[in-house]
């Protein structure tokens, strides 16, 4: 572990890491099930704080594995057992999703958060063993190594004493913002106060990781669309409404696919390394998002089963609300990366106009299959306007920001 190469040729997902990755699957899912049920009961609260809960429990842990192998993977045995003890956490923490989303339900009781925080300090104890690894193997990171190490051991005992705590609410509120804001603080210490500099992770590489990350959780959103579908043709059987829900959730699905990788996350990263905090923790927000639209598209399932207590509008915001972030996050982080052009605002503002307008037909009792299918307009917006104008604007972003590194470097 001695660290690897920043500028390797080829450098791609591994096979472990793939796995690695579909083991989120359940914890994704888990959750999904849970903040439809609660959405589709009207309670609002405990889908919205146990979604952010648990899925930020499982992001972080998969942020911190996947940078720490884009730096330093060996891919022999030690690795592969210590990753399995992570994968093993993973399943853990699903399980302890569910008694997280009944104890919040439970205004004024004792959150029961144990068995995802045992989950979750599973993932981050077996990570600590991968940085002391690295540590005494290369002498060129060994201070951020032990830096890692020892603030992510530091925070399990912390997270292990909440295990022990009976909390209300805003007890855990509190407790778990602070922890939350200790584990984000770990890395920034990291790789700011090491002699060494950063990491040597690989920006290709961690482009890749996180895009193979967008399309399994996105995954869920076709999970979402087959149980809507579903419900139509249990409750209508087979409909032209059937054929437009069908086409409304793929094309919602697709379009965020499809304007993820508008962003050239590879390249921006390697010519701006560091602008990768703001790249790695700006994704917790648009792998949320991702999850909560598969999760939507539930609600909007069992609205159209009568499985629902809430109305319509309720039902059809259950998708806007998350695609809305999703398109405005795609779009802050094409600013972050290549600089922010008065196109993009044009764009947004289009986009926002046809999610409103998916409200009001929805507020009016037009179907809500019909609704879903305007939404599915909003990222098809920024899919065509991407094609006629996106590939220059890229080039030329690119260009410039090529020009200021040679430029930076010149300089010094």
């Amino acid at each position: 572990m001695a660290g690897r190469d920043p500028h390797e040729d080829g450098r791609a997902a591994t096979n472990l890491e793939l796995f690695f990755d579909l083991t989120f699957v359940v914890a994704f899912s888990f959750a999904g099930v849970e903040v439809a049920h609660f959405v589709a009961e009207g309670h609002f609260e405990t889908a919205v704080l146990g979604f952010v809960f648990c899925t930020f429990a499982a992001i972080w842990a998969w942020i911190n594995f996947s940078w720490f192998a884009s730096a330093f993977d060996t891919d022999d045995w030690v690795y592969r057992l210590t990753t399995m003890v992570q994968m093993v956490g993973v399943l853990i923490l699903a399980l302890g999703i569910a008694p997280v989303f009944e104890s919040l339900d439970h205004h004024g009781g004792v959150v029961n958060n144990r068995v995802l925080v045992l989950g979750y300090v599973v993932m981050r104890l077996a990570m600590v063993v991968q940085w002391i690894r690295a540590a005494l193997s290369s002498s060129d990171y060994r201070r951020t190594c032990l830096i890692y190490a020892g603030g992510i051991t530091v925070v399990q005992i912390a997270w292990v004493a909440v295990i022990f705590l009976d909390t209300t609410l805003y007890q855990t509120l509190i407790i778990v913002g602070l922890l939350v804001l200790a584990e984000m603080a770990v890395p920034a210490i990291a790789e700011t106060v090491g002699r060494e500099g950063t990491t040597p992770w690989h920006a290709h590489h961690i482009a890749e990781r996180y895009g193979l990350l967008a399309i399994i959780t996105l995954g869920e959103g076709i999970v979402g669309t087959a149980a809507a579908l579903q419900a139509v043709v249990h409750s209508q059987g087979w409909t032209v409404e059937t054929a437009v829900l069908g086409l409304a959730g793929v094309g919602i699905t697709f379009g965020m696919w499809w304007i993820y990788f508008v962003v050239p996350s590879g390249q921006a990263l390697h010519l701006r390394r560091g602008r990768s905090f703001t790249f790695g923790y700006f994704h917790i927000i648009i792998f949320m998002a991702i999850a909560m639209m598969g999760a939507g598209l539930h609600v909007a399932a069992l609205y159209i089963e009568h499985e629902a207590t809430i109305g319509e509008t309720a039902a059809v915001a259950a998708v806007v609300i998350p695609v809305g972030i999703y398109l405005a996050c795609i779009f802050l982080l094409y600013g972050f990366l290549l600089g922010f052009h008065r196109v993009h605002v044009a764009e947004v503002i289009g986009m926002a106009a046809i999610l409103v307008a998916a409200m009001v037909c929805a507020s009016f009792g037009v179907s809500v299959a019909i609704c879903l299918l305007v939404v599915a307009l909003a990222p098809a917006l920024g899919v065509i306007v991407d094609e006629l104008v996106g590939a220059s604007r890229r080039a030329q972003a690119l260009e410039a920001l090529e020009a200021s590194v040679r430029g930076g470097a010149a300089g010094r």
